[in-house]
């Protein structure tokens, strides 16, 4: 059916050689004609290819179904047999055996029964994608059947050699046959149909890639069905070495079978010049390739540039490394190219709203696929060099690549992590400990948080909570230290390096355990010591939306104008009081705005100001500085509309992307003394204290691009009903529209605080930082 799948001929070849078919004869109801001439009707009546993709999904599911029904003939008998006094098979031979059949069986009948009506009642406005996204939001049940695979195989062999009877059942299981599979009548073993899941899982991409190159972008069923492809890539990804027949290729010497242990993508520096390339890493060999363009209806191929044996595989010294430096690209660039791509792609969205047609969305989205290689191959930087030892293979004796990615960026977290520090046990002595938390951010780790110090104790008992901001996070780091009181110190900084660190270990955050919406307990033991944890994960779309607060006598939710007249303000004043609390006793406070403070604390000051708690600036003199930071930033992301207002952040993500400095600086002045007048003035109070912040940054290691990654997304990232944050059933991964938005929101912010100075038309303006009336 694949084969039929490949190309529109094929399609109505088939379709039509099978008048049998209801769905055929709805379109040719004629007695007999010829292939030749069912194509010109076909052209001429510009029948939907949609019809002709889903025509075969049916009745490729439909023997599907009946392969899945030949498994459960003989499973039911087995298992009524099991309990008698002669069983051919025990019951956990049986449940081993057709492990999971029942559920697929129900799946697949559930999801053919709900889609023949739908494409017999066909219209051009018939909606299909919520079964196919359905239907991929049940794929854990194949992780199942594919984790018990070869244990259903070896299971099922021993039983035919134990049992004669069970071995003669199990070579001749019967398939019904089917309308549109006529040859499916001949006799299937065991095996081969235990294996029809299998094979079924690793083409259930390819059938998701033909109905969408066949569905409109505008038609309701696209985004479900582009939800339903990435959801069902993401799986094949996590099972593919179990599955991926390419896994297990080339037979080597004395029979052993050549294994892939992992591939990616790199960027080869040949002669100056940057060359993406696909690397394998066999068992016995590396193989270095460059992807061929994909011709229609074949899978991927590769032209092999040069392999290395593993037996003959040597690496550069540091020292020869050092002596021949890598031609680096300048951040500043890769930023740009970054925020390019980010107004391409916010032209594509506004040209598929207009009526213009494909042509011109065609046009950008063949500039966007440019702007995206560019990016690729200006990315890397991390040096990676191997030689062949005896240099007798047909290629260069030595070759240095640079690593696209040093982690994988895509099967990382976006949002917000909430961990409670617990306890620690195993300790010999009482000690003065306190916790590091740290994730790992675009390949390196940020430390995010920090307990206090528990003194004088073997048990020390926290539970403190954080939430920590994951930005394609896979790992959470913790490390013990003990306070060092008695030691010289001459910065902040030295004063932590002098602490003594006692155990450090890391815990992996799994995606399928986090969706997870309770509380997960974990323990991390290092070096006898261990430490008890709580996690909480919210995704990005649930923790990145605005949320307008019910209370409006409080602060947090409700607009800032409203606040600020209630105030008699023109700067609300949980926004004055936090940054003067920080200035007095946070600006050399190591990681001010990164590092979280305990949510409680940050709960705490949240309800005081909501209730005017007159109290509140004695509780912040009391609190740990990040909380007060922690709770600064919650009220700008909890602020109903952001501060450069939803109307003109489109402006402020084109304006920023411009390549005429002159221009830029006109376009961005112009659009941030546009913004309401409370915001504006809010926003220059917070832009002098940052700068302020960022003075101290050999101290507090926080320069204006730190601070403008902590604050950008927060000041800028516009409420739900206007952000470009797609829903999706699995939140947790990353999405690319998402962090190229992120990106802008973060160049916006740096822009202006690069900026010596802003100039304001009305100098009053200025004095309106310090007013009190309204």
């Amino acid at each position: 059916q694949q084969q039929y799948l490949q190309s529109g001929v094929c399609r109505v070849v088939w379709i039509v050689s099978e008048r049998s078919n209801p769905l055929t004869q709805s379109y040719f109801p004629q007695e007999s004609f010829f292939v030749g001439e069912c194509l010109p009707f076909y052209i001429e009546k510009g029948l939907e290819m949609r019809k002709w993709v889903l025509s075969g999904i049916l009745a490729s599911e439909e023997i599907y179904l009946s392969h899945l029904e030949a498994l459960l003939i003989p499973m039911k008998p087995l298992r009524a047999a099991a309990t008698t006094s002669q069983p051919m098979l025990t019951i956990q031979q049986t449940e081993t055996i057709f492990f999971k059949v029942p559920e697929l069986h129900e799946i697949h009948k559930d999801f053919y029964d709900a889609l023949l009506p739908r494409v017999q009642d066909w219209g051009h406005q018939q909606c299909v994608g919520d079964l196919f996204q359905k239907l991929a939001s049940q794929l854990g049940v194949y992780r199942a059947f594919v984790d018990n695979y070869k244990v259903a195989v070896e299971t099922a062999d021993k039983c035919c050699q134990a049992n004669a009877q069970f071995a003669e059942i199990s070579e001749n299981l019967k398939v019904k046959s089917t309308k549109d599979c006529k040859d499916q009548s001949a006799k299937n073993s065991l095996e081969t149909l235990l294996y029809k899941p299998v094979d079924r899982v690793t083409r259930s991409t390819l059938v998701l890639h033909d109905l969408l190159k066949h569905t409109p972008s505008s038609h309701q069923d696209y985004a479900l069905l582009l939800d339903a492809l990435r959801i069902s890539q993401n799986f094949l990804s996590s099972i593919n070495e179990e599955i991926t027949p390419r896994r297990q290729s080339m037979t080597v010497k004395k029979g052993e079978n050549r294994q892939l242990l992992r591939d990616r993508f790199m960027v080869e520096l040949v002669e100056g010049s940057r060359k993406l390339r696909h690397v394998f890493l066999f068992t016995d060999l590396l193989l270095c390739t460059k992807l061929k363009k994909q011709a229609a209806g074949k899978g991927q191929q590769y032209d092999c540039k040069w392999y290395i044996p593993l037996a003959d595989l040597t690496f550069q010294t540091i020292e020869d490394c050092e002596s021949t430096p890598i031609p680096l690209v300048q951040d500043e660039e890769i930023d740009a190219l970054k925020i390019k791509i980010s107004q391409i792609k916010n032209e594509i969205q506004r040209e598929k709203r207009t009526t213009k047609g494909p042509k011109v969305i065609e046009r950008l989205r063949k500039k966007l696929s440019e702007q995206e290689s560019l990016l690729l191959l200006m990315s890397p930087n991390m040096a990676f060099r191997v030689a062949n030892r005896n240099g007798k293979v047909s290629h260069e004796s030595q070759r240095r690549f640079l690593l696209l990615n040093s982690y994988d960026e895509s099967s990382g977290l976006y949002g917000f992590l909430n961990v409670i520090v617990h306890s620690a046990s195993g300790l010999k002595h009482s000690l003065n400990l306190y916790c590091s938390l740290e994730v790992d951010s675009f390949g390196y780790f940020v430390n995010k948080a920090k307990t206090r110090v528990y003194r004088d104790s073997t048990e020390p008992n926290w539970n403190e909570e954080f939430e920590i901001e994951l930005e394609g996070s896979q790992t959470l780091r913790l490390l013990c230290y003990e306070k060092c009181y008695n030691k010289t110190k001459q910065s902040k900084d030295d004063g932590e390096n002098a602490d003594k660190i006692m155990a450090k270990g890391q815990i992996k955050l799994d995606p399928q355990t986090l969706q997870n919406k309770d509380w997960q307990r974990a323990v991390i033991a290092m070096n006898g010591i261990e430490v008890k944890l709580s996690m909480k994960f919210t995704s990005r779309e649930f923790s990145l939306k605005r949320m307008p607060s019910r209370k409006q006598s409080g602060v947090f939710g409700v607009k800032i104008n409203v606040v600020t007249k209630r105030e008699r303000s023109k700067v609300p004043l949980i926004v004055r009081q936090c940054v003067e609390e920080i200035e007095r006793r946070g600006m050399d406070e190591v990681g001010i705005y990164r590092v979280s403070g305990v949510a409680t604390d940050i709960q705490a000051l949240k309800a005081a100001f909501d209730s005017n708690n007159r109290d509140v600036s004695v509780m912040m003199r009391e609190m740990d500085v990040n909380a007060i930071a922690g709770t600064l930033k919650l009220y700008f992301r909890e602020l109903p509309e952001p501060l450069f207002t939803d109307d003109l952040y489109p402006n402020f993500a084109g304006g920023i992307a411009l390549s005429d400095c002159v221009a830029k600086e006109s376009c961005m002045l112009n659009l941030l003394l546009s913004v309401p007048e409370t915001n504006l003035v809010t926003f220059l109070f917070l832009l002098d204290h940052l700068k302020r912040v960022a003075e101290n940054e050999c101290i507090n290691k926080m320069s204006l691009h730190n601070l403008a990654t902590v604050f950008g997304p927060t000041l800028l990232r516009p409420s739900e009903k206007d952000s470009k944050i797609s829903n999706s059933s699995q939140p947790i991964s990353m999405n690319d529209s998402w962090s190229l938005e992120v990106m802008a929101q973060v160049q916006v912010l740096l822009y202006f605080l690069q900026l010596e100075s802003i100039p304001t038309p009305d100098s009053k303006r200025q004095s309106l930082l310090f007013s009190t009336e309204v």
